[in-house]
């Protein structure tokens, strides 16, 4: 007779192995990113192998566009090239990518669209991919990383605060003609270094020409102290900034405090934009 605090084990070991093999096998295997940030959890959690295409626009890791093909743009190119590599799984990013979206859906592949546009939907992003590869606790403990850097980087801001008494006022520039203001997960990363985005009221709007600014004079009565431009895909010139009519009284241009981050630290809405963006940000505050 079994002892009274004796439990059957329902399945056998063998019948458990075979399950997680099941589950294991129904993941998917063939994995194509049509952005850059999606190429970055995938090998930061150890599960690049998966990736059978990526886009074009991919700068993290390097190895990634040595190592996959590139198989797309962004919003532009042959959606042959992406079924020639036979995915199972295609990861897109908001409704700039909805054309190509509908057209995999049409033939048959699957396709999960991300749309994070703050901070906490970035680490939510993360954590989504990990589950969708079967591999969620390592998304989590990446996730874990990211949050103790932004705590860590709240409380350097909480003392320079405590100390100065203040926040620096930011403009943040995301394009240069027309000016466009900083997009949300940005603004956020502003505040948790410390700063005060001075158009803050438009950072919610996913919509970039939500936050075009119809008189550039608008910057010089908010009066910021820092002015940081990231103009996606050419370079910063604070030299043009400075010299913009009516600018010359800005605090930031009079005291020489412009700054650029680049476009694919800051306006990538992955970890990059924490792991690398955030210190930045830091530096920059430090007045």
């Amino acid at each position: 007779m079994a002892p009274s605090n004796f439990a059957p084990i329902s399945m056998s070991h063998a019948a458990a192995a075979l399950q997680s093999e099941q589950h294991m096998s129904r993941l998917p295997q063939r994995i194509v990113c049509l952005t850059t940030e999606t190429v970055e959890v995938l090998y930061a959690i150890g599960e690049q192998a998966r990736i059978a295409g990526i886009t074009g626009y991919t700068v993290r890791p390097p190895e990634a566009r040595k190592e996959k093909p590139k198989v797309y743009a962004f919003t532009s190119g042959d959606i042959d090239k992406i079924l020639a590599v036979k995915p199972d799984l295609v990861l897109t990013f908001s409704d700039l990518q909805a054309d190509i979206a509908r057209d995999l859906i049409k033939a048959g592949v699957p396709v999960y669209a991300f749309n994070q546009r703050s901070v906490d939907e970035t680490l939510g992003m993360v954590e989504t991919i990990g589950r969708l590869v079967g591999a969620e606790e390592k998304a989590l403990r990446m996730v874990g990383e990211l949050e103790a850097q932004i705590e860590a980087a709240r409380a350097i801001a909480a003392e320079r605060i405590a100390r100065s008494g203040r926040r620096p006022r930011v403009y943040f520039e995301e394009w240069d003609e027309p000016n466009i203001t900083a997009v949300r997960w940005v603004s956020e990363l502003i505040e948790i270094a410390g700063g005060e985005n001075i158009f803050a009221d438009r950072a919610r709007s996913p919509l970039a020409r939500d936050r075009i600014l119809a008189d550039p004079l608008e910057v010089v009565a908010r009066a910021p102290e820092v002015i940081i431009g990231s103009w996606c895909g050419k370079h910063f010139r604070p030299e043009r900034v400075a010299g913009r009519p009516g600018w010359s009284t800005v605090p930031a241009v009079v005291n020489g405090r412009l700054h650029e981050i680049k476009s694919a630290i800051i306006l990538t809405p992955g970890p990059v934009a924490i792991s690398e963006g955030l210190p930045l940000l830091l530096d920059i505050f430090d007045l």
